[in-house]
């Protein structure tokens, strides 16, 4: 039996209760390997391994009622205002995972959703978004179902997040997750996200990322559309191999704390994935000439101070800055002083790696 078919709901229908509501916070993650093109339903082209975030969440309350109709039917919240733009994709996500939740045609539901920080400018809101909805309905499926074990409870909201973003499947626990298919990772998988296998080094613990936020607006290309440009990319089947071999190498760093690797890695992995885009057909740029000052701004503060300091990026022109915490002084004190005048209104998030989602109600 395949682990799609694992996943499809079960549980006798006559418990369906009349109404109620669950509420997660569920982290956003930044990919210290990235997975950039995807096949079949919403699965990766190339593994992926990524630090989930603490400080930038998404806040969602599922309220849920019985209804007679047979079909689909929800509001969306977004920050307290009704959001019908947000719905085509939330619609897409409920078809594509009624399959394996089909109660929810069973529901009217109101989605009131936040985050704690910008929507669409680079920092995974989908992935936190997609992943909070979907243990939403996790708990809905748990309260039909009060023998589920949590291995099951978290596999399948991963599961379920995947189809509504990829990058939410990494969303769900913490605070290292793998997803995607590798020979280094035992329980790998493209179906869902799991926590790291191996013993994180200390150097690597309560680990920093401020993100610096060059750019709040909405991205000029979607990843979805970025994603889709991979398909003819002429350089997309050496990517895919290149990414593997650096989830090999990052696994190693993150397990003997080695951070000069570590930087060396992470780093080559976000240039990477923009020069995807640089080269892809269409081509466009999502950094903005901020961006590019940040970087040369840091490659010259570690070479003066040889700092454990390094940037990665998302789909965006933010930049997120990592270093460990027994740095967090200098490298504070220099991200004040020569980086903050390169960010939209001086505006940054001070964040840290995290341990995934929590249930709030």
């Amino acid at each position: 039996m395949s682990v799609a078919l694992d996943f499809i709901f079960k549980a006798p229908m006559a418990t369906l209760p009349e109404k109620g509501s669950f509420a997660w916070k569920t982290p956003s993650n930044i990919a210290l390997v990235k997975y950039w093109g995807k096949y079949g339903m919403q699965l990766p082209k190339n593994p992926s391994i990524s630090f989930t975030l603490d400080a930038c969440f998404t806040l969602t309350t599922l309220e849920f009622k019985r209804k007679q109709s047979k079909e689909i039917n929800f509001d969306i919240y977004f920050e307290g205002e009704k959001k019908d733009g947000f719905k085509p994709k939330i619609w897409q996500f409920f078809e594509r995972i009624q399959q394996y939740a089909s109660f929810i045609i069973n529901y009217h539901f109101i989605i009131h959703t936040r985050n704690s920080f910008p929507h669409s400018s680079g920092i995974a809101s989908s992935a936190s978004g997609m992943a909070a909805l979907s243990l939403c309905i996790m708990s809905m499926e748990k309260a039909l179902n009060p023998t589920m074990t949590d291995d099951y409870f978290y596999k399948k909201a991963s599961f379920l997040a995947r189809l509504g973003s990829g990058s939410a499947s990494r969303s769900i626990e913490g605070p290292v997750v793998v997803w995607g298919k590798h020979q280094d990772m035992k329980g790998s998988n493209d179906l869902y996200g799991i926590p790291f296998p191996f013993t994180i080094h200390k150097n690597f613990k309560n680990f920093h990322d401020t993100i610096l936020l060059v750019d709040k607006g909405e991205k000029q290309v979607s990843s979805t559309i970025g994603h889709n440009l991979m398909v003819n990319h002429p350089f997309a089947k050496e990517r895919f191999n290149q990414a593997s071999k650096n989830l090999s190498l990052v696994s190693e760093t993150l397990q003997n704390g080695g951070l000069d690797a570590f930087i060396n890695i992470v780093e080559s992995e976000a240039l990477t994935l923009h020069a995807m885009m640089l080269t892809s057909h269409p081509y466009f740029i999502l950094m903005k000439p901020n961006t590019l000052s940040i970087i040369n701004k840091i490659w010259e503060y570690r070479a003066q101070t040889n700092a454990p300091i390094c940037f990665t990026l998302d789909a965006g022109a933010n930049v997120h800055i990592l270093y460990p915490e027994k740095e967090k002084t200098r490298i504070n004190q220099f991200i004040m002083n020569e980086l903050l005048p390169f960010c939209q209104k001086n505006h940054y998030i001070c964040d840290r790696v995290g341990f995934g989602a929590k249930q709030i109600l």
